[in-house]
């Protein structure tokens, strides 16, 4: 796992995205004009809000009507009805709610604040449209890993990436929430330190980390650069998904 130099790269001029565009097609093209390079093993972190926009994870709010349920929740919380609505209808359970925050599990394992739904960057044609997750972010890793790789001819990685806050830290770091070729958490329980000692609960995030250090190289406003491939680092072949890196509820403290 351990690599001596890792670096990150941003693909420059990136097009905006829309329903139905070929996203391999798009990444294919703008590494090629960039004169860029991709080599066997490069991971290419994708920002999620590309994704779900080629996939037209679009709603309107105003065909939106909230339930009772969501328009209680709503006034508890100081939120749109309409969007507590969506949010409930992206969401297992409701794990937090105050005046402002509104925390559930999302229906794919993620806790995220507001079921991850996203008015930022969604086009200025209303305010009242949001962008959701895509349906499964795992499949569409797959997808397009597969696209990629017959384009390029190489075995690469493809790794969706989304802004989330955390229980015990203010701010929101990069978390992959799919995963297609990395194997996304590595155990090292049973390897021993630099002393000797078996280690015994190790693990490391290892789609968490690569998408965390790829969202500073994307930036979170309004650079435009939601592709960034990551070079020189050191992975195996996985068939297991983002799911391997949610905590099992019973073993989860926070709830």
């Amino acid at each position: 796992m351990a690599a001596k130099a890792v670096t990150y790269t941003a693909v420059p001029d990136f097009p905006m995205i829309g329903p139905g565009d070929d996203l391999a097609a798009l990444i294919d093209d703008a590494i090629r004009r960039a004169g860029m390079t991709i080599v066997a093993g490069d991971i290419l972190v994708i920002a999620q809000k590309v994704v779900s926009k080629a996939e037209d994870r679009f709603v309107d709010l105003r065909d939106v009507t909230p339930s009772a349920r969501a328009i209680d929740l709503a006034a508890a919380v100081d939120k749109d009805p309409r969007l507590v609505e969506l949010i409930l209808g992206e969401s297992s359970a409701v794990l937090r709610d105050k005046p402002g925050v509104l925390i559930v599990e999302h229906r794919l394992g993620l806790v995220a604040a507001n079921a991850a739904i996203d008015r930022s960057n969604v086009g200025a044609e209303s305010d009242d449209r949001v962008l959701l997750l895509p349906r499964d972010p795992d499949r569409s890793c797959r997808t397009l890993r597969a696209a990629l790789a017959g384009r390029f001819g190489i075995r690469v990685g493809v790794i969706m990436n989304d802004s989330i806050g955390r229980a015990w830290r203010l701010g929101t770091v990069g978390l992959a929430i799919g995963v297609a070729g990395p194997e996304p958490l590595i155990d090292l329980r049973g390897r021993t330190d630099l002393d000797g000692r078996e280690l015994e609960v190790s693990e490391v995030a290892f789609a968490d980390e690569v998408a965390a250090a790829a969202s500073i190289v994307m930036g979170q406003a309004d650079e435009a650069t939601p592709i960034v491939v990551a070079s020189g680092l050191d992975w195996r072949d996985s068939d297991a998904g983002a799911a391997a890196l949610l905590r099992p509820h019973d073993e989860d403290l926070f709830r």
